[in-house]
């Protein structure tokens, strides 16, 4: 169904509900808004803060020494905005890491240096180690069986070669009005009966160090996912009861393939010199969010709020993912301080910590803030990390913050400009943000969509009815090269897109915090009844 048709359907069914069609009915105040385009494109800061955020500070791995400085220097841009009770908010993570130095070198059948990246939370190799190379794929534990005894003094790579990915379409577009329209979509659940299965099984990464480790292998080596010479160096080991004892390494897939394809000949057998030397930070193992607030006026302890994810993985300088979103969050709060706002609610901004390890900065202000979730009452279930077991935790237990915040935007997609945003579902809230788009029409933006949005931190505020919303972006090259990759420098960001977004960002923020009522809220989620009343096993 047409997003016309279905609030046309949805104006008619909510007749009898009176804060939907009032807090409908309010314009936004285009004054403000021609203020807020005015220091938006013609007295930006988002750029110079991006340039920091990326040529200067870097990749921002969790608890690393480069994320402690983007910490305190973001803490420090909001002190010197205006902005009120600035603070870190911390929760508990685990281990910093961050490269010093690596090199990658195949010393036979002849010599040539590698495109290579050590994989994150893996140790250092404590020096050059030299070795025969081994192709032993390994996906699940039973592959090891078939590879026992045979990796010792080896360097293993342990993905299976595939015959490439080279791209068939141009990695850099634009969002089609048609394409927009196409992604309206409401997403209709599929609810499985209650399991905790999936949480009972051991942690692949955590075995396959273990295996090595028993085996004598000198170090295991990965495929990089992307063509084209990328490199990603994700990794899992961070929590302070999962250290890996393995050094682990990614290659370039065409690297990757020519050492597979050496390995199946007789008289040319590949060797390797693979040196890493990264470092751990323990010294501190919380991670902290940073927070800041421009203070509302009225409606007391009511606030909206904006995020975007601070920390990055370390292949690059983290730009387009998600230096872009914070820069945009920060442009939001100079632009408001600037005109010098005085809104009814209180507007938070908020930059995330640990979201590449599975959104923990966000998840932790839920649970510390918003809501909480029962424990599943299995003592072996309950001690896994918050993130596991969230989802199957019933019932969803408000705290008493839950009704303060009003509203939260996230901007998390790249740096493409803003071309509408995710309803989340919310058919009330749709026709709102509807009116709220009407004037950057001429700028792009004009879609409200259906559908739900996940894999970012507005994604837990949702599960506990808080009204947490995505941003729609114009893709560019995010997905198609960018995302994760040894490439997203400062160079990839647009800086008009930017100018862009953190104009709607700050015009979204004042219509939420100055309405007379707050958006619509979806009802607090109860377990749900599974979706297939006979499934066949």
């Amino acid at each position: 169904m047409r997003l016309a048709a279905l609030l046309s359907a949805t104006a008619i069914a909510l007749t009898a509900v009176p804060f939907a069609t009032s807090a409908a009915a309010q314009s936004p105040d285009l004054v403000a808004v021609n203020g807020i385009i005015d220091q938006g494109l013609n007295h930006s800061e988002v750029m110079q803060t991006a340039a920091y955020l990326t040529d200067r500070i870097g990749g921002r791995m969790t608890n690393s020494p480069q994320m402690r400085q983007a910490e305190a220097w973001t803490a420090q841009q909001f002190r010197d905005m205006g902005l009120s009770n600035v603070r870190a908010d911390p929760f508990d993570f685990g281990r910093g890491w961050s490269v010093v130095r690596s090199s990658a070198r195949m010393t036979a059948p002849r010599p040539l240096d590698l495109r290579a990246i050590p994989i994150a939370w893996t140790p250092s190799t404590n020096g050059v180690i030299s070795g025969e190379v081994i192709v032993a794929p390994m996906s699940t534990p039973g592959d090891f069986a078939r590879w026992r005894g045979k990796l010792s003094g080896k360097i293993v790579l342990v993905s299976r070669p595939n015959a490439g990915s080279e791209q068939t379409e141009a990695p850099f577009r634009r969002w089609t009005a048609e394409e927009l329209a196409e992604r309206d979509i409401y997403n209709m659940p599929n609810h499985a009966a209650p399991s905790t299965d999936s949480l009972r099984g051991p942690d692949f990464a955590r075995q396959l160090d273990a295996f090595l480790q028993e085996e004598g292998a000198l170090a295991w080596v990965r495929m990089s996912q992307r063509d084209g010479g990328l490199l990603h160096g994700n990794g899992t080991g961070y929590r302070m009861d999962d250290q890996r004892r393995t050094p682990g390494m990614e290659l370039a897939a065409e690297d990757y393939r020519r050492l597979a394809r050496l390995a199946l000949t007789e008289d040319a057998k590949p060797s390797l010199e693979l040196m890493s030397e990264v470092q751990f930070h323990e010294e501190d193992t919380n991670a902290y969010n940073i927070l800041a607030d421009i203070p509302g006026t009225s409606r007391s302890g009511e606030y909206v709020m904006a995020g975007a994810h601070l920390d990055s993985w370390a292949a690059a300088d983290g730009a387009v993912d998600n230096a872009a979103g914070s820069a945009v969050v920060m442009e939001a709060a100079r632009i408001l301080r600037a005109l010098n706002v005085r809104p009814k609610r209180t507007i938070r901004f908020a930059l995330w910590n640990g979201e590449e390890q599975g959104l923990w900065g966000s998840l932790a202000y839920v649970d510390k803030y918003l809501a909480t979730r029962a424990p599943l009452g299995d003592a072996t279930l309950d001690a896994l990390p918050n993130n596991r077991t969230w989802r199957q935790r019933w019932p969803i237990q408000p705290r008493a913050g839950h009704g303060d915040l009003v509203a939260y935007f996230n901007l998390d997609n790249g740096s493409g400009k803003i071309r509408g945003i995710n309803a989340e579902g919310n058919v009330a809230a749709a026709p709102i943000f509807q009116q709220w788009l009407e004037p950057f029409h001429a700028m792009g933006a004009e879609t409200v969509s259906m559908r739900t949005s996940g894999a970012t931190d507005h994604v837990y505020m949702q599960t506990v009815g808080v009204p947490g919303f995505q941003f729609i972006q114009d893709p560019l090259d995010y997905g198609a090269r960018l995302h994760h990759t040894s490439i997203d420098t400062y160079d990839h960001m647009r800086a008009e897109d930017l100018r862009q977004a953190a104009i709607i960002m700050a015009t979204f923020l004042l219509n939420a915090a100055n309405s007379d009522e707050p958006l619509p809220r979806m009802p607090v989620p109860t377990q749900p009844t599974p979706t297939d009343p006979f499934p066949f096993q």
